[in-house]
């Protein structure tokens, strides 16, 4: 009978077995390897829509699981949120048992106008459409707390009547009280990260359609009182002249692709990973203003994050999670920015190396490995890897709990079927 699924499934895409080989589902209990790794993962619970009738209770169909972009997990709160890019809708788990708590959905119309309070973004234009600018579906991407959690900001890559997003976009404010949408923004064209500052007084929105970088005010506790201070642009900012009439490839055609963003921990200066090219652009906060760009590591720079004492990078196409001393590769901001840095040790964790985070303690390093279908760990000490545990296809984003036990990795849908799954694994460290 698999055989019979399988068969199926390879004429369903068109006879390509190349296509079909690199799918995989892992079933529920995989370990990663070697098994007397320091730090060991286990897969002990899987949210998925692609089978209905799965063998254990630990694997749960999930209707509301459609591409899921990213995780954030809100331990003080006992949750976590996922965010479903072609499903318009961000899923709410218990943490503790693991229960979906809530299916929030991103889409506006004569019901909800109340959530937004502006249309217009700065001297951005509306092309696709002239009226009911605020009735849209919103496909989210990528998210942070604000607030010490009491806020949860979504991304929105674009506006459902603007396939080839050239239009303003928007985000959104839940509260994670309630868990329901308080507020709805604009933003540039194709807003992907999004990160808040320590101090909770800044947040900013980094645009990947069009080289810029919003910072809004949230120094109030009250949503409504949110509001823009300035859209900086990084080198310069796009048109986006597309022909209407055509589908654009919006994935390539971002001139700088920004993308991994993150405050320093004196909340002074905003770093954005250039993904199109070798750098990461510096904003000076206060100032507003961008700085420079700073060259030195490898080509196509996804994911940026910063530990007490270090910074880390993910380097997407090859493939390698790069790290470098914090305070150093800030002092050379300061001192030399328009020169390279070339001060980072390199470890590689195999290709389409996506989002990265760090255990509570710094000693390592957690990678989703989109291409290849793994999460790897490497220990940050001698920038090694130490294990690698398979994955359903396309591991995209990820986020680790307060206490370090478990780590959660989502696996996008692609047009040949995918992971589209939500994945729980619990961490062992067998060394500390």
């Amino acid at each position: 009978m698999n055989n019979i699924k399988i068969w199926v499934a390879f004429l369903l895409l068109g006879g390509n077995l190349a296509v079909l080989a690199q799918i995989q589902h892992v079933p529920v209990g995989t370990q990663s390897l070697p098994v007397d790794a320091e730090v060991g993962l286990t897969l002990v619970q899987r949210f998925q829509r692609y089978n209905a009738n799965p063998r254990v209770a630990a694997d749960r169909f999930d209707i509301t699981v459609n591409s899921p972009k990213s995780v954030n997990i809100l331990d003080e709160k006992n949750k976590f949120y996922v965010h479903s890019l072609e499903g318009n809708s961000t899923s709410v788990y218990s943490l503790s048992d693991f229960r979906l708590l809530k299916s929030v959905a991103h889409v506006f119309d004569q019901k909800n106008q109340y959530l937004f309070k502006e249309s217009d973004y700065f001297d951005y234009k509306f092309r696709t459409r002239t009226n009911k600018l605020n009735f849209f579906s919103g496909k989210p991407v990528e998210s942070c707390f604000s607030h010490s959690g009491k806020y949860l900001w979504v991304t929105y890559y674009r506006r459902s009547y603007d396939r080839n997003a050239i239009d303003p976009s928007a985000l959104c404010i839940i509260d994670t009280d309630a868990d329901t949408i308080v507020r709805v923004m604009p933003t540039a064209p194709l807003p992907k990260m999004i990160a808040a500052s320590p101090d909770s007084k800044t947040v900013a929105v980094t645009h990947w359609g069009d080289n810029t970088v919003a910072l809004i005010d949230v120094s109030s506790n009250k949503p409504a009182d949110f509001h823009y201070i300035k859209n900086v642009e990084i080198d310069r900012r796009l048109t986006n002249n597309f022909e209407q009439d055509k589908i654009v490839d919006r994935d390539n055609n971002c001139g700088n692709c920004l993308r991994g963003t993150v405050f320093t921990p004196d909340n002074k200066l905003l770093l954005i990973g250039k993904m199109g090219s070798n750098a990461v652009a510096v904003v000076d906060v206060a100032t507003q203003k961008y700085i420079a760009s700073v060259t030195g590591m490898k080509n196509n720079l996804r994911h940026l994050i910063l530990t007490d004492s270090c910074i880390y990078l993910s380097i997407n196409k090859t493939g390698y999670i790069q790290k470098a001393n914090l305070q150093d590769f800030l002092s050379h901001i300061a001192e030399n920015p328009k020169k390279p840095y070339n001060k980072w040790t390199s470890v590689y964790v195999g290709e389409g190396a996506r989002t990265i985070v760090a255990d509570p303690s710094g000693r390592y390093i957690f990678a989703a490995v989109n291409n290849k279908s793994y999460v790897a760990v490497a220990r940050t000490s001698d920038m090694k890897v130490i294990a690698n545990c398979a994955a359903d296809s396309y591991p995209v984003g990820m986020d680790i709990s307060a206490d370090g036990k478990t780590l959660i990795v989502t696996a996008q849908g692609k047009s040949n079927g995918g992971g589209n799954s939500v994945m729980v694994y619990n961490i062992n460290y067998k060394k500390m």
